[in-house]
């Protein structure tokens, strides 16, 4: 078996199989908006975030494909995903045997329902890994315990020595795969996590402490409080972004998507659409990621009279690739004609539609130069955007046991 001494040996498995039927969420938990972007991808940013791993795999319920897809898309080291069990048991088994193949020297088993892993409680669980025993983090309980029976309270429990355990547990990959199929061989199929199953197998398990944000969702009440745990990790950004096209012979102009009939067209390598190459350039600039010619110049054939819709998305894009959540655009149209109002409306849905976001997070305004300048003698359009952005402040502050 390799050493897991090098971090090349370290390997992420992700269970992701589950339905969350307690979550009160419409989807699997895990597919679950939390602040803007799903569970899922909350958590395999914030494993890749922290160095450790050479890959990522996740474990899927067979009808998940096309979602997973979407919530791992872009994300670096991800392996392709392998469909689950009936149960996490033999989701985390048939997981560990799509690695066989190229063995890892150690695997971080982790829930996809806890998105706030922090990358302190992964270098923990590292440090004290070995290869002859299993790492898991736990907390101690500090409530008073009770047994209840029909909501009465039978007994008190003693909570001396009683932990909470939490994921990522970390095994030597040979020694927690055997230790699967012998469960499996056992008929042994409901074990409630993986140290349960090392010690099934008599591998050893040692105890790190844990991290008190490292919260699973399972309840309404779990979202909620992760919501506002992200609120407070989250810093707020404005991008500003300003564009003008000049017109040209036309019938017709495009603005945030919309085709209005003109007398002229606008100029440019694109549709020249000035409105979303405005919000494009604000978006871009939240997240200090250039501006639309860095990722589209004019003097790439590709994008001749490309429509502009999909710089706009580009950016949105690279917002949420950063576990960012965009809360809010606000665009400024300068012309004397064409008459905008007539079109606010349905530029303000399209704009809409191509960030993901509610239309009431979506402004568009018009207005004159009062004739002077170039937009006020006609000759072209200038718009002016900002966009809002929650951008994460960094690794979130530890509360461990």
């Amino acid at each position: 078996m390799p050493s897991p001494d090098r971090e090349s040996d370290v390997v992420a498995l992700v269970v992701a199989a589950g339905r969350g039927l307690r979550s009160g969420q419409p989807v699997p938990k895990q597919y679950a908006q939390l602040a803007g972007t799903t569970v899922l991808r909350r958590t395999l940013q914030a494993l890749s975030a922290t160095g450790r791993f050479s890959r990522i795999a996740v474990v899927i319920h067979p009808d998940d494909r096309l979602v997973y897809e979407e919530a791992a898309s872009g994300l670096p080291g991800m392996t392709p995903p392998v469909e689950g069990g009936p149960t996490r048991q033999d989701s985390v088994r048939l997981g560990l045997e799509a690695l066989a193949s190229d063995p890892p020297g150690l695997v971080f088993i982790h829930d996809a329902a806890r998105p706030l892993v922090s990358a302190a409680l992964v270098a923990r669980i590292l440090n004290a890994a070995g290869p002859s025993h299993g790492v898991v983090p736990a907390l101690p309980v500090s409530e008073t315990l009770k047994r209840v029976h029909s909501n009465t309270i039978a007994e008190d429990v003693a909570r001396e020595g009683i932990w909470a355990v939490q994921t990522p547990q970390a095994f030597p990959f040979g020694a927690i795969l055997e230790a699967h199929r012998e469960a499996q061989a056992f008929g042994r199929s409901n074990l409630t996590d993986d140290a349960a199953v090392a010690d099934l197998a008599g591998l050893p398990t040692h105890v790190v402490a844990g991290d008190r944000l490292n919260i699973k969702l399972t309840t309404p009440a779990d979202f909620r409080m992760a919501e506002l745990l992200l609120e407070r990790l989250m810093e707020t950004r404005i991008g500003h972004g300003y564009d003008v096209h000049a017109f040209a012979v036309g019938s017709a102009v495009t603005l945030c998507g919309i085709s209005i009939s003109h007398e002229a067209k606008l100029h440019g390598h694109s549709d020249a659409d000035v409105g979303l190459h405005a919000l494009t350039d604000a978006v871009l600039g939240a997240v200090a990621e250039g501006d639309i010619g860095d990722h589209f110049p004019p003097s790439d054939p590709r994008w001749k009279d490309a429509p502009s819709a999909q710089f706009l998305a580009f950016a949105v894009e690279r917002v949420r690739s950063r576990g960012a959540r965009l809360v809010n655009l606000d665009l400024t149209i300068v012309c004397e004609a064409p008459k905008i109002a007539p079109h606010r409306a349905a530029m303000r849905q399209r704009v809409a539609e191509i960030a993901g976001l509610c239309t009431d997070r979506v402004s568009v305004k018009a207005t004159t130069s009062e004739r002077l300048g170039f937009t006020g003698r006609r000759e072209g359009i200038a718009a002016f955007a900002t966009a809002t952005v929650q951008v994460p402040a960094g690794e979130p502050p530890e509360v461990p046991a």
